[in-house]
């Protein structure tokens, strides 16, 4: 495998790998290759083929040099895509892939680039950004946008799209018992000795555990700020499957209030006018999918400790300073649902 190429590097490698994958019109040349601040998960980056007869606009993805989760798999999301691609749900195109690294170092995928703006998480949505510049009626359809987007995520069927290897059989028999003990092997992977607060999560979650009535695709990172929207805020796109799998349908419902709670309440802000409760969200998501929501604390506690799982890494391999808790947000929402 060759040396794994700065981002400075890249554009000449891109256009090489592009010549062999894709038509390229004579004269066409890859620019502009920037990194991108979303997506910490895996490195993305930005980038034009230009010609003559206009702009095609491409984004590339490949794994962090760090993984920042024990089982990523750059195949998963490929895949997740590839199959979403004969649905409704507005996700890119994947173009080409390359899992043995030959062309920049490490394994990628290029994908098309969908028109539209997220969202930010930092700032966050509520002080900057398309968000906090609409009007409360801009907002609430942006956030219905969100999750009607999660409810048709759920009424997919995750079978007939051959998405059954987003299950985690070795991890126990049912997809509560199964997110759970991965969890607690996530953990430990992730910083060595488990905090007590997360050993106490995850004992809560396995003493309060359930069978779910219905088993999902969840899409995983189900949050505003992995939504494009177009000039009207409506959905454009969906981004960033790269921790889909298989579980309990109220596990994005609840990652979504979860990071919207982290957004705003938690940094000390009143959610903007025209964001809605969370007890509309939940009525609204359960007239469009026809199931019931039973178990959003359950599902919030396992979104706060999923989140941490890539956080701790981060600060176990950087060796961040003790004074700077970036899973501080996790651990305090952790706190009050054990309470």
């Amino acid at each position: 495998m060759t040396t794994r190429l700065p981002a400075h590097e890249l554009a000449p490698a891109l256009e090489r790998a592009a010549r062999r994958h894709i038509p390229m019109p004579e004269g066409a040349r890859i620019r502009d290759v920037a990194r991108t601040a979303r997506g910490f998960a895996t490195e993305t980056y930005l980038f034009d083929i230009e010609h003559a007869d206009g702009v095609l606009p491409l984004v590339m993805r490949r794994p962090p040099e760090t993984s920042l989760f024990p089982d990523y798999d750059l195949l998963r999301q490929i895949l997740v895509m590839r199959r979403l691609a004969a649905t409704d749900i507005p996700v890119p195109t994947v173009l080409w892939s390359e899992r043995a690294g030959a062309d920049i170092g490490s394994p990628y995928f290029v994908m098309s680039r969908l028109a539209g703006e997220a969202p930010g998480d930092f700032p966050s949505y509520h002080v900057a950004g398309n968000y906090f510049e609409a009007t409360p009626e801009q907002r609430a359809r942006m956030w219905w946008g969100c999750v009607d987007t999660i409810a048709a995520v759920h009424r997919l069927d995750w079978k007939a799209l051959r998405l059954d290897f987003l299950a985690l059989p070795r991890y126990g028999a049912g997809p509560v018992e199964q997110v759970v003990n991965y969890l607690d092997e996530a953990l430990s992977w992730a910083c060595g000795e488990t905090p007590r607060i997360y050993r106490h999560a995850i004992t809560w979650l396995r003493d309060a555990a359930y069978e779910p009535e219905h088993t999902v695709l969840c899409w995983g990172d189900a949050r505003m700020s992995n939504i494009l929207y177009d000039s009207d805020f409506r959905v454009s796109g969906v981004l960033d499957w790269e921790i889909a799998y298989l579980g309990d349908h109220e596990a994005d419902l609840a990652w979504l209030l979860f990071l919207d709670w982290a957004s705003s309440e938690f940094e000390g802000l009143t959610p903007l006018p025209g964001t809605p409760s969370r007890e509309e969200t939940v009525r609204h998501y359960e007239d469009r999918t026809g199931m019931a929501v039973r178990n959003l604390r359950y599902n919030e506690m396992l979104a706060a400790v999923l989140l941490s799982v890539p956080l701790l890494r981060m600060a176990h391999r950087v060796q961040l300073p003790a004074d700077m808790d970036i899973t501080g947000f996790c651990t305090t929402r952790i706190e009050q649902l054990l309470d």
